[in-house]
């Protein structure tokens, strides 16, 4: 007979068994009652749809704003956050118009409609323009033909564009239209717009600028004669022979487009060619107006992106002198730090640098002189929102890593460095869209576990005014489908760096058991994957793998963002290294969780990813089974010269730089599988680097499998393609890992 206290203990056994049941029960339960995530929901369907306020434009008042809703562009009231006027319906003009885009005349009386826009590039266009008059409502055609850019004076009266190469300007009111420049020719010169590498790496397509009393227009002329030509084959579908595509790319070490800045006066019709110095191979990223309407600023960057320049041009005779030099033992990081603000009263401007080893705001008098440094402290201060100059002390308002590098939160502090506050109310991915005036703004939020959030606020006492966008719909879709949460990690390398990761863990997940896991990275230069935000590339594909029983992992290595110039810029001279020591690491860390197969580590990768997929799975033959990369760099001799001279220099003074960790060079190392991936039209990272990284597999025997998607794009996207390629992946991993 069991003893009293044996029956008790009995008993509370059974209670307890009988409770895990039942747990286990409804756990199973509810998984069966979860949708099955599928590729055509995130490819076809829409079904994760993601709301938002797009096409924002602040009205001069500050008390309103417009964005584009249902081809219509419609006034919204700050205050309550509710429309108060329809300003124009593209489907009831006579024409109609489908509305791709708008911009004000700053009188706001009449918008620049966008219609039948054809992208050439990845920022580039090509557009039908109309003006159309708030007041009388009539609509006219800018010009015949296809344009670019079109874009008001400051009085509203005229409209300067692009067509053909060349620059113009109309005149709406008698509808005359004048031709600045005639020499423009294709994969020659190009006026008032950008080449490729500008455009691709200077994020920088419309290179003109109406001086604010509207007497001059300056812009940029690329000479691109020197510039090496590209050739792609189009394969139009049922076209009989191939189409030659050609176009001016310079690869790393090869000759640049010659820019030079000419400053128009319109009522004189002549051009002045502004005083750039005496060194034509440079970059001249950004040009900017001062408010006394005599002075452009032009900032100029030399080839090795280590030194940039700003320099004050008196517009009316092209001399200019240098008011700036920031420099850097390793590299400038221009787009990072592209902050300059000239303040309205006419004395001072702000700068950005990360002279101090992280990102910070200096004010500047005119002539150069630094006054103070207004931001500090082992943090970045991300990218400058707008600028209140209502209040004799200016105020700041920034995004900064201040409490975290995988977050951005909004400040404000005045120029004097004085009174700083935070004002996002929510801990996680904070992007703000502010208004002119700065009173309000527009807060685009996510979070680990929360879809995009819109908000609008009141900036004076950061009053939430009204919740625009709450994507609850989204929210209920996810819990439907069972997503996984971001599981946050960090470990240690043997080097002793402290390297921050997140898994994507089956929503069954049993740590007694063992699982594949699949790493995800894009390890490029100022690049963040792990943050506390929702989604981030691929992010449906991963949360349907993990129904497949796989753990998806991503990882930042060294080189990448948020933590500083030493920890972003070690990668300096010899991309691709330490990246890879990195995610080797992580595969020694993945190793000794007890929930991982150790034979069962894969890792995959887009672009500067697949450049990392590549080279991890060949330099970690025998940690790595499986990698998938999509549209890889394979050698960085291939690639443009903006972006890889910024951070190799030029082959011809840094070669080991360029080969000792090219995945060509190390393809006699592969073990695993492998699956290659590229679109024959990208235009950014050629096919040519994928068709060189198949050849040297094959000359060292190796066995893999590839795939090229015709006439597609860097993107790989449109139409069915996104399915097929998510489905091909799929099959891969689940065969292959």
């Amino acid at each position: 007979m069991w003893p009293l206290r044996n029956k008790l203990y009995t008993h509370e056994k059974m209670h307890k068994l009988v409770a895990t049941l039942l747990i286990l029960f409804s756990l199973n339960t509810s998984l069966l009652s979860q949708s099955q995530i599928s590729i055509e929901d995130f490819t076809l369907k829409n079904t994760f749809n993601v709301e938002s306020v797009n096409s924002v434009n602040w009205m001069k008042d500050g008390q309103l704003y417009s964005a584009l809703e249902n081809n219509k562009v419609v006034k919204y009231d700050v205050t309550t956050g509710l429309a108060v006027e329809e300003l124009v319906d593209g489907g009831a003009l006579s024409p109609s118009l489908k509305i791709d885009d708008y911009t004000f005349s700053d009188d706001e009386a009449k918008i620049l409609l966008l219609t039948d826009r054809q992208s050439v590039f990845r920022r580039s266009y090509t557009a039908v323009f109309y003006v159309y008059d708030i007041a009388t409502k009539a609509v006219s055609k800018l010009s015949e033909g296809r344009q670019a850019y079109g874009t008001f004076s400051p009085d509203g009266s005229k409209v300067a564009f692009t067509r053909d190469n060349n620059l113009f300007w109309k005149d709406i009111a008698s509808g005359q239209e004048a031709q600045i420049t005639s020499d423009g020719k294709r994969n020659a010169i190009i006026n008032g717009s950008t080449d490729w590498v500008y455009e691709e790496e200077l994020y920088l397509t419309k290179a003109f600028e109406w001086s604010p009393d509207g007497q001059r227009i300056a812009y940029y002329k690329f000479d691109e004669s020197l510039v090496k030509e590209y050739n792609m084959q189009v394969w139009h579908e049922g076209q009989l022979y191939p189409e030659d595509y050609r176009y001016k790319y310079p690869k790393a070490g090869e000759s640049n487009s010659v820019v030079n800045i000419f400053i128009y006066e319109v009522g004189a019709n002549r051009n002045i060619k502004a005083d750039i110095g005496s060194e034509t191979d440079i970059y001249i990223p950004r040009i900017k107006w001062l408010k006394d309407a005599k002075t452009l600023s032009i900032q100029r960057l030399n080839r090795l992106q280590n030194q940039l320049d700003i320099l004050h041009t008196d517009a009316s005779t092209g001399k200019s002198t240098i008011i700036l030099t920031d420099k850097s033992e390793t590299y400038i990081d221009f787009t990072f730090c592209d902050d300059l603000t000239y303040l309205e009263d006419g004395k001072t401007f702000l700068f950005s640098s990360e002279k101090n080893g992280f990102k910070h705001f200096y004010l500047y008098s005119l002539s150069g002189e630094l006054v103070r440094q207004i931001t500090s402290g082992p943090w970045e201060a991300v990218s400058l929102a707008g600028v209140d100059q209502s209040t004799k002390t200016p105020v700041l308002f920034y995004t900064s890593t201040e409490e975290s590098p995988m977050e951005r939160a909004l400040y404000r502090i005045d120029v004097k460095g004085k009174n700083k506050a935070k004002l996002s109310l929510d801990k996680g991915w904070n992007r703000v869209v502010m208004s002119t005036d700065t009173r309000f703004y527009i807060n685009y939020f996510t979070g680990a576990t929360q879809p995009q959030k819109v908000t609008l606020h009141q900036s004076k006492g950061n009053k939430l005014v009204k919740v625009l966008k709450d994507n609850a719909a989204l929210a209920k879709a996810t819990k439907d489908h069972g997503f996984a949460d971001k599981e946050f990690f960090s470990f240690t390398t043997s080097q002793g760096t402290d390297l921050n990761g997140y898994f994507l863990k089956p929503a069954d997940f049993d740590p007694n058991k063992k699982y594949p896991v699949l790493l995800y990275q894009y390890s490029g230069p100022g690049s963040q994957n792990v943050t506390n935000a929702w989604g981030g590339g691929h992010f449906f594909w991963h949360q349907m793998l993990t129904q497949k029983g796989y753990i998806v992992a991503v990882v930042d290595t060294r080189g990448t963002g948020g933590r500083g110039e030493q920890f972003k810029k070690l990668t300096y001279k010899q991309l691709g290294k330490y990246e890879t020591e990195d995610h080797i690491e992580a595969a020694h860390y993945f190793r000794k969780l007890s929930f991982v197969d150790v034979s069962r580590i894969g890792i995959w990768g887009w672009s500067y990813g697949g450049y990392m997929s590549s080279l991890v799975l060949f330099k970690g033959a025998d940690l790595f089974k499986t990698a998938i990369a999509v549209a890889p760099v394979t050698t960085w001799r291939f690639y443009d010269t903006i972006y890889t001279e910024r951070y190799l220099m030029r082959p011809q003074e840094n070669a080991g730089g360029y080969d000792d960790n090219s995945p060509i060079t190390h393809a006699d190392k592969l073990k695993g599988n492998f699956l290659l991936i590229h679109g024959t039209g990208d235009d950014n990272v050629h096919f040519q680097n994928s068709v060189a990284l198949q050849d040297a597999l094959i000359r060292e025997g190796k066995q893999f499998e590839s795939f090229y998607y015709p006439d597609k794009t860097h993107g790989i996207s449109g139409g069915k393609y996104r399915y097929h390629l998510y489905t091909m992946m799929t099959n891969f991993i689940i065969d292959n890992l």
